[in-house]
């Protein structure tokens, strides 16, 4: 693990990697553990992967069983412990859905004192590489994305599989974020661990953005929690073990980068839903 050295007006965020399991009451206790740790050493956010909440390797009826309503006790222990530390919380979770057969695959951000400011529904689901999380969790609405400010920058919100796909970040800065948080599951397998750097970075330097990656810890996620700068540049990693890393992130560091790299002014081409 590495931690990027504050300047200037820096906000510092941390990505969290853990292993979630099928016990709600030990992940909640981790999220707890690791977002103290990372408050203690000056984060005032924390990111968190997806599926936190609850994952088993493969989906079945418990996942509908161990799904939760926004505003459930989940969400309701993660208003408590962004309020007892400070810090805002980013993390995936098991939503459920009145009158479906499947779950959703969440991102909720919750403010000390504010409780959940945005959240996000998984919009590119994982039918891919043998996989098929489609049979157990819906597809979120395209909508508009919904931010929320922290340390004087706006925050917003993807998931895992949506990094292979450009637009939903590229929609993400022009809704005006300064940073993308992604939680994620990434599934290990050849060449997988190649991927999630080269995508997350790429995410990051085509949008001269900060992106906040967070993922399991092995031994079914690929580990490698990163924060990435808007020059594509790895401020803090976390290889295959349970831990958090921090970096500091500015508005300084953003508009400094957009002069040299004015891409977002320069491209020709906006995004639009099929």
């Amino acid at each position: 693990m590495t931690e990027a050295t504050p300047s200037g007006s820096a906000f510092a965020i941390a990505v969290a990697q853990f292993a979630p399991g099928a016990d709600p009451s030990a992940n909640r206790a981790e999220i707890a553990r690791l977002a103290e740790l990372a408050a203690s050493r000056g984060a005032g956010l924390v990111v968190f992967p997806e599926y936190s909440s609850y994952f088993t390797p493969e989906a079945g009826e418990e996942w509908l069983e161990a799904s939760e309503p926004v505003g459930g006790p989940f969400t309701q222990a993660l208003a408590v412990l962004a309020d007892r530390l400070g810090v805002h919380l980013v993390v995936g979770m098991i939503e459920r859905l009145e009158g479906e057969r499947r779950v959703a695959n969440t991102v909720v951000a919750v403010a000390p004192g504010a409780g959940v400011v945005a959240r996000y529904r998984k919009l590119h689901l994982y039918d891919a590489f043998g996989e098929r999380e489609s049979d157990w969790v819906a597809p979120g609405d395209i909508a508009e994305p919904e931010l929320f400010e922290a340390g004087g920058l706006r925050f917003g919100l993807q998931t895992c599989y949506d990094a292979r796909f450009p637009e939903v970040t590229r929609r993400i800065v022009d809704a005006g974020a300064d940073v993308v948080c992604m939680p994620a599951e990434w599934v290990r397998g050849p060449l997988k661990e190649a991927h999630w750097r080269l995508l997350t970075t790429a995410r990051a330097l085509e949008n001269t953005m900060y992106v906040a990656a967070a993922d399991h810890a092995p031994p079914f996620g690929a580990g490698n929690s990163m924060i990435v700068d808007p020059m594509g540049v790895e401020l803090a990693t976390i290889g295959e073990a349970t831990d958090v890393a921090i970096a500091w992130v500015s508005r300084e560091r953003i508009d400094a980068v957009r002069r040299i790299n004015p891409a977002l002014e320069l491209r020709r081409f906006g995004v639009s839903p099929r």
